[in-house]
């Protein structure tokens, strides 16, 4: 008997397991079950083992969370979006809390970045405001 190396090719430079035993319970392709041992029936689950269970699978993300950190994330280029990603990260959230879906964290961080954004946005345009005041209000250094 030869033994086979993993993936059932043989080379010649693999050595020969002449005089040991082959695993009953997995036998070399081709070959037949020795008597005794029993094919697994179909639909065989994954054996469990004390103390480990499998994870149950991630719920499914929240569309509206990814859009609320894209928009805010693009109002670093636009300004206009951020204020409305900020905002569908606040009805995502509610829509995640309901639903029980994935994707908080991209929420909460559309949230964070949107206002952050939003509120600088709001200091920017007050500082092109009072300079636009102050320029109109100064005195002109000419006479006529």
């Amino acid at each position: 008997m030869t033994y086979q190396q993993p993936g059932n090719w043989s080379d010649p430079s693999w050595p020969s397991q002449a005089g040991q035993p082959q695993d009953p319970g997995y036998p070399v392709s081709g070959q037949p079950i020795p008597q005794g041992y029993a094919a697994p029936p179909q639909g065989y689950a994954a054996p469990m083992y004390p103390g480990y269970a499998p994870y149950p699978p991630s719920p499914p993300t929240n569309g509206m969370a990814i859009a609320a950190l894209v928009c805010s994330l693009a109002g670093i280029a636009t300004c206009i979006s951020a204020p409305v990603g900020a905002i569908l990260g606040h009805i995502a959230r509610k829509q995640i809390r309901e639903r029980g879906e994935g994707g908080d964290g991209l929420a909460l961080a559309g949230i964070i970045v949107g206002w952050i954004l939003t509120g600088l946005l709001v200091l920017v345009i007050a500082f092109y405001v009072v300079i636009i005041i102050l320029a109109i209000n100064s005195e002109s250094g000419t006479t006529y």
